[in-house]
């Protein structure tokens, strides 16, 4: 497969965060491709830069040796596969991303069958709340290396998800700003739960932010096994830039958030029963939409442990 590449121009803010300008940047995204031949995959890219869709396999049959490989280099190169008409249980669900690594037990989600498996159901009483861009369990001090979710039961309109690449909207920010942000780190935790908050989760909340502590990370990290620098701040788990003040860190904070909200840097899943999307936790965010209510949504995901950030 040769290496896709798209030439992208908009407005990125430059300068500090007290004095910020547009100017017009012209970058050429690349996605991160060998260059290699699939030879047991029919991979078909979704967009230019990120996504892929994975035809003609089985996930309930354990993937052979060759690929288990080749998914694996896949998900590196697109960040997020797409599958479709699986026909998975939760044990399986799991098993299969076993492949990549050790399972989380989430701290606060509710759980389906088994303890590794959360469910995430919306309808018109627990409408949905995921609908903000952000990477999963950045609170953590070994963040995931990935997740996969699998569609139970979907809307019949609405309810896509997104995910943009977050390497493209490192290198999308002016050199003045990536210089500014290359070495800094940042607050990630538990949000804070308002105390009219009511439910399971609710409660799972308050309890997970009073037992886990606050993390830093890096604002920029690096992909363990690609060595691409990341944009690595998230609106849901990210509050603070270490070393600013309040003021300072929440502007810097607003104009990186927005990063992850450009088009080009992104691709779109309309979800069908049986599909089934794993996405590289450590390169991308992802928006969940919600725009389905009241009807129900039903999802089951496993997320793979993964190293702390560098």
């Amino acid at each position: 497969m040769t290496t896709q590449t798209e030439r992208i121009e908009h407005v990125t803010p430059v300068s500090s965060p007290r004095s910020i300008r547009p100017t017009l940047l012209t970058t050429e995204f690349h996605a991160q491709n060998t260059g290699a031949p699939y030879w047991h995959l029919d991979l078909v890219p979704q967009s230019r830069l990120i996504g892929a869709e994975v035809r003609g396999i089985d996930l309930a049959d354990e993937p052979a040796p060759e690929v288990l490989a080749e998914l694996k280099r896949a998900l590196l190169e697109w960040k997020v596969l797409f599958f479709r008409g699986q026909q998975l249980t939760a044990r399986q669900h799991a098993g299969l991303a076993r492949q990549w690594g050790e399972l989380e037990d989430h701290p606060f989600l509710p759980k389906a069958e088994i303890p590794e498996v959360v469910r995430l159901e919306h309808d018109a009483s627990r409408p949905g709340t995921e609908n903000i861009w952000h990477s999963d369990v950045s609170f953590s001090p070994t963040p995931p290396m990935g997740s996969m979710l699998r569609a139970v039961e979907v809307p019949e309109l609405g309810g896509d998800t997104l995910w943009a690449d977050m390497s493209a909207a490192y290198e999308g920010l002016s050199a003045q700003v990536r210089e500014r942000i290359d070495g800094l780190t940042a607050i990630h935790e538990v949000p804070m739960m308002s105390d009219k908050a009511e439910g399971e989760v609710a409660e799972n909340m308050r309890a997970a932010r009073a037992r886990l502590q606050p993390v830093e990370h890096p604002v920029v990290r690096t992909h363990p096994e690609t060595g691409q620098k990341l944009l690595y701040v998230n609106a849901v788990f990210t509050t603070a830039i270490v070393g600013f003040t309040e003021k300072e860190s929440q502007e810097l904070l607003d104009l990186l958030f927005r990063q992850a909200t450009h088009p080009e840097f992104q691709v779109r899943f309309h979800w069908e029963p049986g599909s089934i999307a794993f996405w590289d936790n450590r390169g991308t965010q992802h928006y969940a939409v919600s725009d389905y209510y009241p009807d129900l949504r039903r999802m089951e995901r496993v997320t793979v442990i993964g190293d702390r950030p560098y």
